[in-house]
């Protein structure tokens, strides 16, 4: 059950993506749940589907998160570590709904390009990491039953805070190039070294230096730590550099909705692959203490 919530938050993610590169983000208005004041409106308009199929497989998110529970409190006793990530990951699946019911009644959406809407997408894509983040390790727990965990080593936790720091710079990026596409490489970097550009087109140049930067403080954490030669930090290494090579396709082909969402998709199995070495990497250096 717990993997399956974590294979589910793959497509409604996607999925949110779209509605954001779209524009659909106000295909039903500014009303939540409902949508134009219709439960489930009978209308033809591109925009409105596109949310409202969001609204529902995020419901539907919703739904297995609250059968992930039932399912922890009948098989793990109370307070048990599998029991209390279940109930975090139910908690944080509502903050994030409530995220996106403000991003609709704020009218955070659609063509609207004030500063204000990169914090709450900032905000929103940090919730949605640790969303995901909390929910990988429920499943991982739930299938390693005899791990040991006390601690998370510091430097772990500083390459975690590098990710968060990419994601945001890469949804407010994002949102640049939903508010003002570009129709090549060459115009997109025309208008983010042009002083007179809108502040989201000229931050645009920011993300990719952060992620290259950071993506080499990761590589670098993991074989300071002597864990790069273990099959989860090779398989962090290799995919982060995937990534790195995604990203370079997105910027070049000056970042077609599908190509964002498939760089979007990327980032989140790097940053779960990340979780899971952060995880072995923890529980490792808990039964060496214990030892």
């Amino acid at each position: 059950m717990a993997w399956f919530v974590v294979g589910l938050a793959f497509p409604v993610i996607a999925w949110g993506a779209v509605v954001r590169a779209t524009g659909s983000g106000a295909g039903c208005g500014n009303t939540w749940p409902t949508c134009d004041g219709q439960l489930i409106p009978l209308s033809n308009n591109t925009e409105q589907l596109i949310e409202l199929s969001h609204r529902l497989t995020s419901a539907l998110f919703g739904f297995v998160v609250i059968a992930l529970v039932v399912s922890a409190r009948r098989n793990y006793s109370e307070g048990h570590r599998v029991r209390r990530l279940a109930w975090l990951t139910l908690f944080m699946t509502g903050v994030e709904g409530a995220l996106g019911a403000g991003l609709v009644q704020f009218e955070q959406v659609a063509d609207n390009a004030e500063l204000s809407r990169a914090f709450w997408i900032s905000g929103h894509l940090v919730n949605t990491l640790i969303l995901l983040g909390v929910a990988y390790a429920t499943a991982w727990f739930a299938s390693n039953p005899e791990a040991r965990f006390s601690k998370v080593p510091g430097l772990i936790v500083v390459g975690a805070s590098l990710f968060m720091i990419v994601g945001v710079s890469g949804a407010i990026t994002a949102l640049g190039d939903t508010l003002f596409p570009a129709e090549s490489f060459a115009e997109g970097l025309q208008a983010e070294l042009s002083v007179t550009a809108n502040l989201f087109e000229r931050l645009r140049i920011a993300h990719p230096i952060i992620a290259v930067a950071s993506a080499l403080a990761v590589i670098g954490i993991v074989r300071v730590r002597e864990d790069g030669a273990t099959t989860s930090g090779r398989q962090l290494i290799y995919l982060l550099l995937a990534q790195l090579g995604v990203g370079v396709v997105n910027v070049l082909l000056a970042a077609p909705i599908w190509m964002q969402v498939v760089h979007l998709v990327v980032a989140d199995a790097v940053w779960l692959l990340y979780v899971r070495y952060g995880l072995e990497v923890s529980v490792r250096r808990t039964e060496t203490v214990s030892a």
